[in-house]
This record gives C-alpha cells, structure tokens and sequence, in this order.
C-alpha cells in the first residue's frame, strides 16, 4: 500500500469518541480515514466531524487559503461540500463561493458578477455533459462534426480564459463521461455523432487545447476506474441535478481537490529505492550476482524488470533516482555493473548509498549533497520496518511500502501521485544530466584548495536576458518551487509570469554553463520601480549554483537596472520562513545596510552612489533591456 505520514483509518464510532475526547490524533485519524474513503455517506460523516472539530477549535489550516469558486451546468452542492473537505484535510484553509444553477456563462462573462468580485484564485468549472452532444444526424460528413467539437473546445477554452484574464485564477475545467448505454452499436465509433464518440473526441481536443491555466478535472478517466455505469444516476438528475451519482461525486470531488491542491504543492524530485527485494528478487549479499530474480526468465523476475523500466521513465520526467540500502557497496553495486538483465544503471543513480546506517540519516546526507529539502523526496522499500523508521525521523519525506508483489510495484508509484507533472520544461528533461555534472565539479573542488582558482578553472558564462515568453513555463516553476534561496517566496501563475514578460517591466533571468555544462535557467530577478526606489520583489535562484558568485553578478544587473530606472537605492526585503535561513544575511554580505527588522520582514537598503561593480570569475554574455516599464 501507499504510504501517507499520517494514522492509519480507524472506524467511525472510535473517530467520534476521539473528537468527544479531543484526542490529539483526531486530525492525523481523520486524515488517514478520508484518503481511504471512497463512499458518499462515508465522507459526508467524515466532513461533519471535521466541521465539530473547528466549532471546538481543534482544527488548523497551516499550509494557507485557498479561494475557490465554483460555477457550472448543475447542481453544485454537495458537490463543493465534499471538495471543501478534501482540501481541508490535506491543511488548507477553503472559502469557497458557488454560482447559480447552469448561470457559469453569463457568471463568467459579466465583468461585475459575484465571481470576480470573490477574487478566487483557483476556479472550478462543472459543465453539463448533456449539452456535449452532436445536434445533427449520424451520417453528416465527418468534417461537419469534427467542426462541431472544434466550436464546443473554442467555447469553452474561450471562457476558461475570460476566468483567467479577469481573476489571475487557476481553472479546473471538468471534462465528460462517455455514453455507457449500448446504442447506436455499431455506429458508436464509426460516426462522431453519437454521444459516445462525440465526447471522446471533444475530451481529446479540449486536453490538448487548455491553455497551461487551464487543469483538466478528468471525469472520463475517473469514471472508466470505478465503471461507468455506476458513475450514472439519471434520476437524480431528474430530480435535483445532480451530476453524477453519489458515490462517483467522491471521485470528482476528491480530483478537484487533488488538483486545487497540487498547484501548491512541493514537487518530488527524488525516488529513493531500496535494492533487496525491491529494484531484485532476492538478496545480492547473501544469493550472488547469478541467484538474484531480475529479467524475462521468470514471472517475478519479469515483474522487477517492469518496474525498473517505470522507474527509468520517471528519469524523462525529471525525477532522480537514488539509492538507500543496507548492503556492502561492492555488492550492492555489482548489478548495476554486471548483470545483462538489469534496465537500471549506475549512470541513472544520482545517489548511492549502501551501508549499514539508518536509512533515515542516508537521506539526509542525500538532501544536503544535493541542495534539496526532505519534502522533494519519495522512499520507496518492501520492508515495512524500515518504511516506519524514515516516517519516524525524516517525517518529510512521503513513503511508499512496496510490499511482496512485485506485479504491484508500478501501478503503486502510479498511483501515489507523487510524481504528477504540471509541465515538463527543458531543465527538467535535463535534471540528471545537471546533476552527474555537479558531481564532476565537486569532484574538481575537493582536488582544489584555493576557492578563487577553483572558481576560475570551471570557465564560467553567464546570460542574463529580459523575461522572455520563452522561458516563461520555467520561470513559472522556479517561482513556484523554490523555497531555500529565495527572499521573499512570492509565488505568481504562469499567466503572471506572462503578463511581465510582456509588460517590459525590470525582470530578468539569469543562465550559467561552465566547462562541465549547461546549467540552464537558475536565477530570476523581479524588481518593482517606486519614484527613485527600485525594489526587490522577487529573487531567488536554483541551490546548484550556491557560492558559484551568481549571487554577486546577479547584484551587479540589479544595480545596473536600478540605475536605468533614474534609482537612487535599492530597496530587499526577507520574508523569513521555515525553509529559507540560508538567505537570512544575503542582503548584508552584499553590502546592504538594515533599515528595519520585524520577524514577518526585514528591510535592507543599498545607495547606488555607493554601489561599486562586484568582481566575478563570469564571463557575461550582455543582452540588452528596455529601459521603461514596471510593475
């Protein structure tokens, strides 16, 4: 089973007893208890629970708010009560604000509705699948229908951008079940005018048409998992509207969440994976290279196999691999090294570690190597022992028990959800190689004992550009990713991020390669121009390139634009927060003075008439900005 570091499920009767109680496991319980839920009547009992434990004031939302509307072509309660409970179990705050009965289009297009006056940020859209039809025959010319699904996907995607353009929300856009019923037969798949084609196609078009602001609610997925046919209930759409059948409005509810959610989540970068009994059958220190299960000549051999080949396409994703196992290191390796069967290679790992120390301490080693914070990281083991040690030690890193069946290991990494991509940039596609690079140069440094001929030996280029359109999709998930070097934490949507890109305004990226590689895209700069102050709204940068004197050059472009502008200071801000103490002092090692200090801001300020050039090892490659604009 997946793993959660949350209690396990417990019945509803001891859940009720926990709250009378106001036993502190009540929230973890209940957590655990909504994950496996999967009736309609079940959660409804769970939500109310939770709604108890607010009135008593035992109930927190840590993580931050979420504002939610949700308009469509239905009935949207309790379709939203469900939502707003899976939100809040994951430790959001939700407001939520619902439009009328199939009222979304003149609710989305009246710039003075209710809507936008709420400010959400994230917008739920629940379409009527009944009106996702073709209003001719069967036999119209194919051209004719596929038209007719082209102007449905230009309806929609017209007003999941009018959403946008209005609010600055996220959409989450709920695309259709398919026809369950036998009819037309034959003609299901040959004609697009029958329901059942008809909404596949205008699916298929609608995903690959959504612009990057626009999320996907998969209803036709979610409904083929649990069967269509239970997805159904016509006579509660005949009598109250609703959109689907109670329990697969569990389902919906429990997507929408999950997306609402991810948009803040941190991502995972990492699998960690044990070796014995989990990457092989078998355990190499005690069978040998030759007694290991790995390969097509048998069942389970076959099984181990299919999972490596899953684990290595999560590399095309940007996911790292690594390695944590309690084995001598001339064993565990061997495989890698040696066996023919085996789809994982040493070049794949970016982290070994095979010892016998705890395997909790192993992954902190890993998280400081590679500049990454525990949460970014998955640990993968078939031992349930040592799964509850990391969940014991590093409670941020998620887990995953693999168990026996190994037949099972990939549908449960699929189905953790863990590595559920939003976008897939360059720099991600790239991560590995980005990685084994860094090696190479800590490699260098640690034969180097003079940091300045280290600095001077790696050859350095730097590009500093304006932001571009081009880089948008990873200037947005820099933003929105990083938490360490980072000063202020201000995250923006990949439209916002747009809207500065074409605005002109002073916002600028920086990329460095070196001797070893590219490094790609791992600084962003935005500033904000008030009177003759030029502020620092945002600046963070990629933890790979930490004492690299990135920091300095990218000072140096600051001040230079600050100047541009007709500034006289620059004015940085640290908003601290748990995950980035490393940039406490940036501001005053770079020769700003403190103009104020409170613990939810400080302030630090740098005259340009005293600002002189820093001196770096990189060569900049110059690239010119427009000298007006700004936010």
């Amino acid at each position: 089973m997946t793993e959660s570091n949350t209690a396990t499920p417990v019945t509803a009767e001891s859940l009720k007893k926990m709250l009378l109680q106001n036993d502190p496991a009540f929230i973890s319980s209940l957590v655990a208890s909504t994950a496996s839920a999967a009736g309609f009547g079940d959660v409804v009992s769970l939500a109310t629970m939770r709604k108890r434990a607010i009135a008593k004031g035992i109930w927190s939302a840590p993580k931050g708010e979420l504002r939610v509307a949700v308009v469509g072509g239905s009935s949207l309660s309790p379709l939203t009560d469900l939502f707003q409970h899976f939100v809040e179990v994951q430790g959001f705050s939700c407001m939520l604000w619902s439009g009328s009965f199939d009222n979304h289009v003149s609710e989305i297009m009246d710039e003075q509705s209710e809507l936008y006056a709420f400010a959400p940020n994230v917008v739920l859209i629940v379409p009527d699948e009944r009106s996702c039809r073709y209003q001719g025959r069967l036999d119209d010319p194919r051209e004719q229908q596929e038209q007719a699904v082209n102007d449905l996907v230009a309806h929609w995607t017209r007003l999941c951008t009018v959403v946008n353009q209005r609010s600055g929300a996220e959409v989450i856009l709920a695309n259709n079940r398919l026809d369950p019923s036998f009819d037309p037969g034959p003609l299901r798949y040959r004609s697009l005018g029958s329901d059942y084609a008809f909404r596949k196609y205008f699916n298929t078009r609608l995903g690959l048409a959504a612009p990057n602001f626009v999320h996907i609610c998969d209803v036709e997925f979610l409904a083929n998992r649990r069967g269509t046919l239970q997805s159904v209930d016509e006579r509660t759409w005949f009598e109250s509207k609703q959109p689907y059948a109670a329990d697969f409005m569990v389902d919906v509810a429990r997507e929408f969440a999950h997306l609402a959610t991810h948009l803040r989540a941190t991502p995972k970068k990492v699998v960690v994976l044990d070796l014995d009994n989990t990457l092989w059958g078998g355990v190499v220190g005690d069978d040998g290279l030759e007694g290991i299960e790995i390969g097509t000549t048998s069942p389970r051999g076959e099984a181990f196999r299919a999972f490596q080949i899953y684990l290595k396409s999560l590399t095309q994703r940007g996911i790292l691999l690594a390695v944590c196992s309690k084995n001598d290191l001339d064993k565990a390796v061997e495989p890698f090294q040696k066996h023919p069967e085996m789809v994982l290679r040493l070049t794949d790992i970016v982290s070994f570690k095979a010892n016998w120390g705890p395997k909790s301490e192993n992954i902190r080693e890993m998280a400081t190597e590679l500049s990454l914070g525990l949460d970014s990281f998955v640990f993968v083991d078939d031992n349930p022992a040592e799964i509850d040690i990391v969940r014991q030690f590093v409670p941020e890193v998620a887990t995953i028990h693999v168990g026996e069946d190994p037949s099972q290991f990939v549908r449960l990494l699929k189905d953790s959800r863990y590595f559920e991509m939003r976008s897939i940039t360059t720099e991600d596609v790239a991560r590995l190689t980005l990685y084994k690079q860094e090696a190479e140069r800590q490699a260098l440094r640690s034969t180097t004992t003079d940091m300045d001929a280290y600095l001077s030996s790696l050859e350095m280029e730097a590009e500093i550009n304006q932001f571009r359109s081009l880089d948008v999709p990873r200037i947005a998930q820099l933003i929105n990713k990083s938490n360490q070097f980072n000063l202020t934490t201000r995250r923006r949507t990949e439209m916002e991020a747009r809207a500065i890109a074409e605005s002109g305004a002073p916002a600028f990226t920086v990329r460095l390669k070196d001797r070893f590689g590219d490094h790609g895209l791992i600084a962003i700069v935005v500033l904000e121009i008030a009177a003759e102050t030029a502020i620092v709204d945002t600046w963070l940068m990629s933890c790979r390139v930490l004492k690299r004197q990135v920091e300095e050059l990218t000072l140096n472009e600051i001040v230079r634009l600050a100047d541009l502008h007709g500034c006289t200071r620059i004015v940085g801000r640290y908003l601290p927060t748990s995950k980035n103490g490393m940039v406490r002092d940036l501001y005053p090692r770079l020769g700003f003075r403190m103009i104020s200090e409170a613990p939810e801001c400080s302030e630090f300020e740098l005259e340009l008439a005293s600002a002189t050039p820093m001196n770096t090892y990189i060569k900049l490659e110059e690239k010119e900005f427009a000298a007006a604009g700004a936010l």
